[in-house]
């Protein structure tokens, strides 16, 4: 069990949250959400220690073990990959280090021999015989393969690293495990496993993600912090969802009913409350209007961008036809003789565990690299737009302001129809002023979005949307992808995001060449149908 008693936290001298008491108890799971900015990564690490509250304190049971979701990638370079993994249990790698040790010196001891019993025996109780296959098993489980196991970690791309440092922190059955986007740059086999992992392991997880199908399949309890507090729910992320939305129209509507009541006793108190008959009732209407609660309603610190694509034209019945397309990156071939028509309308989600061959196909489709062989044809109506997975060569170095980077995109002239479209993407006031080096991920993929948005293109193409996204912004964009008009093509290892936009799946792996008009969660249904 781990605790939160009185524990406030404050950033510049602002309270993000006050008086958190809170319970995380064995065999649940917790999934920490809020908008961005309001302290779930910095209350991980309160829980795990690394951080002091700001008042209260944190309890944790005596003898359980903490293990936390490391996001330093270079920190294990020295490493193997199977000794990271090992490292996730600290204490069982320093008795095989002293054990190691001993049984290396040349004048070996009676007290060596007393210590070497001993450490053997505490080994044995952990279980360390079978350390280093489980971490093999949990490798594998996420697909770093034995070819990886004994490489340096420096030798890793950083899509395993992420992976590593993911099977560290499950490493060894945790008492408490505390998890800081988990799901980030896994691709979709990895999140599944990870999945089924979390449901059956007997341990406390504390989990912030902004992944909802995530939060849905493995989360028992929901701790919200918004409106200077932290509030837990019992359900799943869609429950939240649909509690909180409830009970924010019963208090708009009872806040309704009461400034109606209360206009009514004003009247009622002016009119009467000089008459001698009628003094009574209004002292006591008064009373009544004083226990009334007219306070406003809290002001969420949630916010919701706008994301609304519209096409200044309709596309043809030409859109878009691959032939033959092939490409090798560095020595290997990601793209090996693709072939397919894209029609008018469709919204086609390409999926599948290589990053680099679907992100490769984008970059030709958009003409920002040649293939080695085959055609691309787009048809004569077609305009496109783009989001790439990296957005670092519009913003590295850039010290054009928000408004003058907009500019740059667009046909805007007028610096309040600028300021316009960057409110709707929530950046007011002096925020526009930013200079585009400095943003964050996430402000990042807001301003590539309304880029886009006044492009006025009816072909979209977006490569990994969602990563660095906030909740909110994810469900706009959704929203807004759901009601584009026109022919999109995306990527994204968000499964709610594929599952309610797509209605064509494309795989273009080499092993796994796969193109169908179906859903995703049937597409995922008739590959497990297969894999029996």
């Amino acid at each position: 069990m781990i605790a939160a008693i009185d524990v406030d936290l404050s950033y510049s001298g602002r309270f993000l949250f006050r008086h958190a008491d809170i319970t995380f108890t064995r065999g649940n799971c917790y999934g920490i959400i809020g908008a961005n900015g309001a302290g779930k990564s910095t209350f991980l690490k309160i829980l795990s220690g690394e951080l002091e509250p700001t008042g209260g304190k944190i309890s944790v049971t005596p003898g359980e073990r903490i293990s936390v979701l490391r996001q330093d990638h270079f920190a294990f370079d020295d490493c193997t990959v199977v000794r990271t993994v090992l490292l996730g249990n600290k204490k069982l790698c320093d008795i095989m280090d002293a054990k190691e040790e001993l049984y290396a010196k040349e004048d070996f001891t009676e007290e060596d021999g007393i210590k070497i019993s001993e450490l053997e025996e505490e080994f044995a109780e952990m279980d360390g015989w079978s350390a280093e296959s489980d971490a093999e098993i949990l490798l594998n489980g996420l697909g770093v393969t034995n070819e990886w196991h004994e490489s340096p970690m420096s030798e890793l791309p950083n899509d395993l690293k992420v992976k590593v440092l993911l099977a560290q922190a499950l490493f060894g059955s945790p008492d408490i495990l505390l998890l800081d986007e988990p799901t980030n740059h896994l691709d979709l086999e990895a999140v599944m496993w990870l999945e089924n992992f979390l449901m059956d392991l007997d341990s406390t997880v504390i989990v912030v993600s902004h992944d909802r199908h995530f939060l849905n399949t493995v989360c028992t309890h929901i701790v919200d912090i918004d409106f200077g507090k932290m509030q837990m729910y019992v359900g799943n992320y869609d429950f939240w969802f649909e509690y909180t939305q409830m009970r924010q129209r019963q208090l708009r509507e009872q806040n309704k009913k009461d400034q109606e009541k209360a206009e009514e006793l004003k009247k009622f108190i002016a009119r009467f409350s000089a008459n001698a008959s009628k003094h009574k009732q209004a002292t006591s209407r008064k009373k009544l209007l004083e226990s009334l609660d007219l306070d406003d309603l809290p002001v969420s610190s949630r916010r919701f961008p706008y994301v609304g694509f519209k096409p200044d034209r309709e596309v043809g019945n030409d859109v878009l036809t691959v032939e033959g397309l092939s490409k090798t990156v560095g020595d290997r071939k990601v793209l090996d003789n693709v072939s397919f028509t894209v029609l008018p309308k469709e919204k086609v989600a390409f999926v599948g565990t290589d990053a680099v061959a679907k992100t490769t196909l984008f970059k030709i489709l958009a003409g920002e690299l040649e293939p080695d062989e085959g055609t691309v044809k787009w048809g004569v109506t077609t305009s496109v737009s783009y989001f790439p997975s990296d957005n670092s060569a519009y913003f590295d170095g850039v010290e054009d302001s928000l408004i003058d980077w907009l500019r740059r995109y667009s046909d805007l002239v007028f610096e309040s129809d600028v300021r316009s479209w960057l409110g709707r993407m929530m950046f007011s006031g002096d925020e526009a002023l930013k200079k585009a080096k400095v943003l964050s991920g996430g402000e990042r993929v807001r301003c590539m979005l309304c880029k886009m948005m006044l492009s006025g293109a009816n072909v979209l193409i977006l490569d990994e949307p969602t990563n660095h996204l906030d909740l909110e912004s994810i469900a706009s964009l959704n929203d807004g992808l759901i009601k584009y008009p026109q022919t999109l093509m995306f990527t994204s290892h968000d499964h709610q995001f594929v599952q309610t936009i797509a209605d064509r799946i494309i795989d273009i792996s080499a092993d796994s060449r796969y193109d169908k008009k179906i859903t995703f969660d049937e597409y995922l249904e008739e590959r497990r149908a297969n894999e029996k």
